[in-house]
């Protein structure tokens, strides 16, 4: 099972360095179970996406410990890889990008044939550059929204009950990022999926038993306002909830939910 991670923090760009390196469960902890593949993706100041990602283990890549304490930006999406469906290469590697939008997936569709001629009908089927159920389900999404004129939130809901209604199944959880908006879905209950919102005094915030200091970079971003999505519960404060099967997640730019 692959693993996800989201963040927006509001309007002001931050590090997400604690949660990618140094929780007590971070993303480059998790990768040592889920070994093939690493992805981090943040919008730079001037609303452009930006992809970091390798086909390897992230607990062992120099490039994504980089990554994770100098990429910066409001929202994240990110995630290491367990292959299922495709090889372990670059183009099968998450996050995926398309029409400026980013997203990772976890879980299992087939049926690829049947989502193949779904994603002709829409024109988008040339968005797919590698073998993924993933990177389908994110041209359904990417189609369904050209042609509804960009309403994100409907072009999911249309997405996901038309992979539930047409094709089989394990689990269509997806993190989505714009520059504004971070999205989440779990469904349907296979997986888990959590959310946490802290606030800036949550006296629970960067809560990390297993070293004593922390970087300034992450001193920052605890003193931050954040909204999380991950696959884990990724250190040990117990607001982490898990979202309903069926649950579709946005936050906005003033971290509304």
């Amino acid at each position: 099972m692959c693993r996800l991670f989201g963040m927006h923090a509001g309007p002001k760009p931050v590090h997400a360095t604690f949660w990618l390196l140094t929780a007590p469960d971070s993303l480059a902890e998790q990768s040592r179970r889920m070994a093939d593949g690493f992805g981090i993706g943040v919008f730079d100041p001037g609303g452009k996406p930006v992809v970091d990602k390798a086909p390897v283990a992230a607990y062992e890549d120099r490039a994504y410990a980089s990554a994770a304490r100098t990429l910066d930006g409001s929202t994240f999406v990110a995630h290491v890889r367990y292959a299922s469906t495709g090889g372990n290469t670059l183009v099968n590697t998450h996050p995926f990008l398309q029409d400026n939008r980013l997203l990772a997936h976890n879980g299992v569709v087939e049926d690829l044939d049947v989502l193949d001629d779904r994603l002709r009908s829409l024109e988008v089927l040339g968005l797919v550059q590698g073998q993924t159920d993933s990177e389908r389900v994110f041209a359904l999404i990417t189609g369904i929204a050209r042609h509804n004129g960009g309403d994100l939130g409907d072009a999911i809901t249309q997405a996901v009950t038309w992979v539930a209604e047409n094709l089989r199944l394990y689990a269509v959880n997806l993190v989505l990022s714009t520059e504004s908006e971070l999205w989440a879905v779990r469904y349907p209950d296979t997986h888990p999926l959590y959310v946490l919102q802290e606030s800036a005094d949550d006296p629970h915030r960067g809560k990390n038993t297993a070293r004593i200091s922390m970087k300034s970079d992450e001193m920052e971003q605890n003193r931050t306002p954040s909204v999380l999505v991950a696959t884990e519960r990724m250190d040990e404060n117990p607001n982490w909830r898990m979202m309903d099967s069926g649950e579709i997640l946005r936050v906005d730019r003033n971290l509304n939910t």
